[in-house]
């Protein structure tokens, strides 16, 4: 290579670098780390603010909202809400997987597998079930009853090849204040967003209820190796008229606008998560729980009975800072 091309060489691989470094979702910061005790069955699964206090949910628990009071710092203890639910309706999905999601739940515990809790300005909760492929509403005051989403629900997720896989199926959910629109995450093979429209207590997908379906695999952060394994979602929150989609094997929190399911900005919490003392024995990422809020982000961790490198078995809350520039600025 001739001396005169070194400079020109030289410029253009770092801006090439340059590039590629703006391209690497900012880190998130952590605030503050609480493992909780009192959650019977471990495997905090679902995370939702609502009213003055921040919710959650056990994917291992059917008969039980908790409670968790922020104000506390270090370790939180985890206060129950009793929860009765109905017998759950028909998913449409076939008999045969039906039959083993039954199963599923029968043999590791918590047969309605809730995998997420969004709520309400009025205080309804609102509760995803894996196994059963339905939303349970809970109101302040009240019976529990399942929502009445309608059929094509299932059908266009399945017809857009979502809902194919065991313990594959919706793995997040979040509402909008007033509660008229409801989305839905499918978590994986293939993963996908869902949205249905409440209008005077029916629900119906206007134009469609699929937003985006996508298959694929891609790589994890550095750190859980170079093995690339399914795409996933794990949780959704909705803050400032956007969707916010925590993708779990990336480690990174990822902002969507709620008609298109079109990725606008993201951030990453790879160095939180992966820190040495916080590393679990797993290739997976374990953060399933996502709250969002002006401050910053909530993030919960289902350890899956799974002790972490410094030796914490509990289920575990972070608190994360918002960007410097806030969520939802470009």
């Amino acid at each position: 290579m001739s001396v005169a091309l070194r400079p020109l060489l030289a410029g253009v691989l770092l801006a090439l670098s340059g590039l590629a470094a703006a391209s690497e979702p900012a880190q998130l910061t952590l605030l503050a780390e609480h493992p909780v005790e009192g959650m019977r069955g471990g495997n905090l699964s679902g995370l939702a603010w609502c009213g003055d206090a921040l919710l959650a949910v056990s994917d291992r628990d059917d008969d039980r909202i908790y409670r968790f009071d922020v104000a506390v710092e270090g370790v939180w203890q985890a206060e129950v809400e009793p929860l009765a639910a109905p017998p759950a309706p028909l998913s449409g999905l076939p008999w045969g997987m039906r039959v083993r999601n039954g199963l599923a739940g029968m043999l590791r515990g918590g047969e309605l597998d809730f995998e997420g809790i969004s709520c309400d300005a009025m205080g309804n909760r609102y509760l995803v079930s894996e196994s059963k492929v339905a939303v349970l509403r809970v109101p302040p005051a009240g019976t529990p009853q399942w929502l009445p989403l309608p059929a094509g629900v299932v059908r266009q997720a399945r017809a857009s090849g979502m809902l194919l896989q065991a313990n594959a199926m919706f793995e997040g959910i979040t509402v909008d204040p007033a509660g008229e629109r409801l989305w839905l995450a499918a978590e994986r093979q293939r993963r996908g967003l869902l949205v249905v429209h409440n209008r005077r207590g029916s629900w119906a997908c206007r134009g469609g209820c699929v937003l985006m379906a996508e298959g694929g695999d891609e790589l994890p952060p550095p750190a859980l190796g170079n093995r690339a394994r399914a795409k996933d979602f794990s949780a959704l929150a909705f803050h400032g008229d956007k969707l916010f989609v925590l993708e779990r094997l990336a480690h990174r929190i990822c902002r969507r606008h709620p008609a298109t399911a079109a990725v606008e900005r993201c951030w990453s919490f790879s160095e939180v998560a992966l820190a040495d003392s916080r590393r679990y024995d797993s290739p997976y990422g374990l953060v399933e729980a996502l709250e969002v809020d002006e401050q910053g982000a909530w993030l919960g961790v289902d350890n899956n009975e799974r002790r972490r490198a410094d030796g914490e078995l509990r289920p575990v809350v972070w608190r994360l800072a918002a960007p410097a520039k806030g969520w939802l600025q470009q």
